[in-house]
């Protein structure tokens, strides 16, 4: 049970034009209408009404903030409590002022994600639904916000629970055979075992095979761009993001640092790292630069490397394919818009030719074609998918990974004709791992990790 009532800043610190500070507990609609000054009482309000008036300081008579009042009673709200959301002027001084006079009452200040663990604690989510709260937040796409909203709905929880039923029917079979024999009940054979066990592990198999691509899409693709100084790696950054991040001149070496920009290409979220030309120099920060490039180059998922159409391939290009020959590379030779002087069979000789993609960056052509490469190495060339159930939780993917393994061994030992009472500890592992995901078997300290990871007013 939970006894007491939280405030918080529910909008980005800032100027705005408005902010809403939100108050969630038993207390909540007390505490707000302690400060809060209109014709009518809270305390007589309706669910799910708006209420002009103002933050008042009662004791000095201050009228700190004019606002509006939304009043939403548990269990009708998003943390199934009785839920005030104030929308008072955005501004820093103006919400402070707000939230510090609803704290000298019986209102605490929430913790990270408290809001979202009471909806939890309270049963209105589980917990998969409560991670993907953040992973709403944070989306970093279309496609990553759709498949967040999906989860946020309830599509993977869905299909966990019907797996755990599925579970808890054959842990019956098993227990019923084991303690009524006596009892026209279906035959618990080690076939029959295996059989269910073998169809619950397929299932897994289908969440675990989209979990690479659910992980693309939530945390996006690192893509490093490398390549000797003035091939047109910033111009690329500059053309994927339709901004100038980057400096571009025919100077070699202008890009010092590694500039780092989120763009979404066919739907596909990149984390992009625009590098220092990668080549020897004399120059100290030069040098640095480079540096970082290989940093930047060895943790990156897809590599861009980028090749001056109108000039031979240097050794120093050489020495970078021969060093990602095990890496997903795409090549881009730049600058077709000039005469060309680059040896292509050499080239398609060192990295197969679905990876090489001719672009002229200053006329923003080959464009399609890099998103379509992108594709055909993370996605075989599909993207789209009505089934937007995706796992991409590494908590998730651990614990579907544990059940599968129980299951495995429930299935081994089927094969083998070991005691059914000893299989259902093996079926009931998996059982509970699976619990877990949702939240069903959760200890509090896991509980605190997951939710600290969110903002505060959330």
């Amino acid at each position: 049970m939970i006894h007491d009532t939280i405030a918080a800043i529910s909008t980005p610190l800032g100027e705005g034009g408005i902010a809403v500070i939100r108050v969630s507990g038993p207390e909540a609609i007390a505490e707000v209408e302690r400060v809060f000054q209109s014709k009518k009482p809270l305390s007589a309000a309706a669910t799910h009404t708006v209420h002009y008036g103002f933050i008042v300081n009662k004791e000095t008579g201050e009228r700190i903030d004019e606002v509006l009042v939304t009043v939403m009673k548990g269990p009708r709200s998003f943390t199934a409590e009785d839920v005030v959301e104030i929308g008072c002027h955005g501004g820093i001084v103006s919400v402070k002022k707000v939230l510090d006079l609803l704290l000298t009452g019986r209102t605490r200040i929430a913790e990270p994600g408290e809001f979202t663990k009471r909806a939890f604690l309270n049963g209105r989510i589980d917990l998969s639904q409560a991670e993907a709260v953040i992973d709403v937040i944070r989306a970093k796409s279309d496609r990553a916000y759709q498949i967040a909203m999906k989860q946020a709905e309830g599509s993977l929880s869905a299909r966990i629970k019907k797996l755990r039923h599925e579970l808890v029917e054959l842990m019956a079979h098993i227990e019923v055979n084991i303690d009524y024999p006596e009892h026209d009940v279906e035959e618990m054979t080690n076939a029959f075992i295996r059989t269910r066990c073998e169809a619950a592990i397929t299932e897994i198999d289908r969440l675990l095979k989209s979990a690479e691509q659910g992980k693309i899409m939530r945390e996006g693709i690192v893509t490093a761009i490398v390549g000797r100084p003035n091939v047109g790696k910033s111009s690329l950054l500059n053309t994927l993001t339709q901004e100038n991040k980057a400096i571009v001149t025919d100077i070699p070496g202008t890009t010092r640092d590694v500039i780092e920009e989120y763009v979404t290409v066919n739907g596909i979220p990149l984390r992009l790292l625009d590098t220092a030309g990668i080549r020897e120099t004399s120059d100290v920060v030069e040098q640095i630069g480079v540096e970082k490039s290989r940093t930047a180059l060895a943790e990156a998922d897809l590599i861009l490397l980028v090749f001056n159409g109108s000039e031979p391939i240097h050794e120093d290009e050489r020495l970078l394919l021969e060093q990602l020959a095990d890496r997903n590379v795409i090549v881009i030779v730049n600058k077709t818009d000039l005469p060309q002087q680059l040896e292509m069979e050499e080239l398609t000789r060192r990295i197969d030719a679905e990876r090489i993609v001719r672009m002229s960056l200053q006329e923003e052509s080959g464009i399609d074609e890099l998103e379509a490469a992108i594709s055909a190495i993370f996605f075989s060339g599909q993207v789209e998918s009505n089934d937007l159930t995706y796992v991409s939780n590494v908590r998730h993917i651990a614990l579907l990974k544990q059940a599968k393994s129980a299951l495995g061994e429930a299935t081994e030992a089927a094969e083998s004709f070991v005691p059914i009472d000893m299989i259902q500890i093996d079926v009931r592992r998996a059982w509970e791992q699976l619990g877990e995901v949702i939240g069903d078997s959760v200890g509090d300290s896991l509980l605190d990790q997951i939710f600290s990871q969110f903002c505060l007013g959330k």
